[in-house]
């Protein structure tokens, strides 16, 4: 199997001087978190979620609103390239690896597809329960924990998203994506003189995304990929007896068709 087989072929892209306002406009209508930028039709880099929550929160950039700033100001140009000849199975040997989770298909010096780990869930055929794979060291938050405090749980553990807890009960999932929009918001309704204090108080609760699709941990990871595509997200929380005992993600599931 080929990359060409599984790519997307229609890709949302940005030419580097359009503004971050506009990127973030594309990202919630076609919800996605990962954009290619372009100069004069040539691949320049990527922007990510955590690129724009990287640089709407850090205080250098915190009066400047996202309709002033430009894509190539958020743009990571560390970037990896395919073509659409490459096999399927030297890109599943690089999951989990640490590096960029998009990858860009060039050909003839065009960029004419991607590929990320959602491409390649449908390839996820295993009657691997769960439970066998998921991550039990369980990071969570508060819904009146700080954005800030989140973020900062996230940087700390390297990771994309934390599942939101209240009382024990799972009531929502936090990740670069709501905070990237949240801090946008900010910079766009608040003045400068109340911008600094509006984003040291806002809370989990106001940004987190509801409701969560969860699951059991005794769904097999084929069961998984499915719940995954139809919902178009990144992980599975995993319940048991009413309690959080696990999540996996798009990665977790992958390394199921490496291993």
């Amino acid at each position: 199997m080929k990359v060409s087989d599984i790519m997307t072929k229609d890709v949302i892209f940005v030419d580097k001087d359009v503004n971050l306002r506009y990127v973030l406009k594309l990202m919630k209508k076609h919800n996605i978190t990962k954009i290619p930028v372009v100069e004069d039709k040539k691949l320049v880099g990527v922007i990510t979620d955590n690129m724009i929550a990287v640089k709407l929160g850090s205080i250098r950039k915190r009066g400047v609103p996202a309709s002033k700033l430009h894509a190539s100001s958020v743009t990571d140009k560390v970037f990896e390239t395919v073509s659409p000849d490459t096999e399927v199975k030297t890109i599943l040997k690089k999951v989990g690896e640490p590096g960029p989770t998009m990858l860009n298909v060039i050909e003839d010096e065009k960029l004419v597809g991607v590929v990320t780990k959602a491409d390649l869930l449908p390839l996820v055929n295993s009657d691997k329960e769960l439970r066998e794979i998921m991550n039990k060291k369980l990071v969570v938050v508060a819904p009146d924990d700080r954005v800030i405090h989140a973020r900062r749980r996230m940087i700390d553990e390297n990771i994309a998203r934390l599942p939101v807890i209240n009382n024990g009960v799972l009531v929502g999932i936090i990740s670069d994506t709501e905070i990237a929009f949240a801090l946008a918001d900010v910079k766009r309704i608040f003045s400068l003189g109340r911008q600094k204090h509006r984003l040291e108080e806002l809370l989990v609760g106001n940004v987190m995304r509801t409701p969560v699709i969860w699951t059991t941990p005794g769904m097999t990871a084929s069961e998984g990929a499915e719940i995954m595509i139809k919902n178009n997200i990144g992980c599975l929380p995993l319940v048991e007896n009413d309690n959080l005992v696990g999540v996996v993600t798009r990665t977790d599931l992958l390394k199921t068709i490496s291993s």
